[in-house]
């Protein structure tokens, strides 16, 4: 019980006012309570994924869970993240505990500063984007990677329910905008 209220409380950080936000907080304790018990009995189903359109600056087709599964979300990634995290690479900041953006940028003025001689020569930055990265992860090559750390049987089901709850046209791969998805991005590097 206190993963799950560790993830609400990750979940709705920055979303205090949004509206899924709101109404799932109006009956909190219910809404963690039944999530609890209905991870403990696999009992779990996650609901349809809300699909729309962000132009910043390219576009992009984001999938959006409800709030509670976001919280699930969140909680499978508080409960794997610690199995995976050494080996992640250190400036990776995605999903990790204590690792957000002052983080990044700190590492990235270091950087800077290291390669530019505190400023005093030009260099360059490469901002790349691997075209449909989250479309095209095979979810049963994640599993096996994750197989390799996890054997408890209801964290993979667990998994297994998060990643098969995707947009018809994605063609069983992670949708764009998944909290999940983006840990999978760390484990897979």
């Amino acid at each position: 019980m206190e993963n799950l209220i560790l993830a609400w409380r990750k979940a709705r950080k920055g979303k205090t006012l949004h509206k899924d936000v709101v109404e799932f907080e109006k009956h909190l304790i219910e809404n963690l309570l039944a999530l609890h018990y209905e991870l403990k009995n696999k009992t779990y189903k996650l609901r349809p994924l809300t699909t729309f359109v962000l132009r910043d600056p390219k576009t992009r087709v984001i999938s959006k869970s409800d709030f509670r599964d976001r919280v699930v979300h969140h909680a499978i990634i508080l409960v794997i993240s610690r199995m995976f995290e050494r080996e992640f690479i250190y400036d990776s900041c995605a999903n990790q505990i204590g690792k957000g953006n002052l983080f990044a940028l700190s590492r990235f003025n270091l950087f800077s500063r290291k390669i530019t001689k505190n400023l005093t020569r030009n260099a360059f930055c490469l901002k790349a984007d691997i075209r449909h990265y989250f479309k095209e992860v095979d979810h049963e090559i994640l599993l096996k990677i994750i197989r390799r750390k996890i054997a408890d049987e209801k964290v993979i089901w667990l998994i297994r329910r998060i990643l098969s709850n995707t947009v018809q046209s994605g063609g069983g791969r992670t949708p764009e905008g998944y909290a999940f998805g983006q840990f999978n991005f760390s484990i897979l590097r």
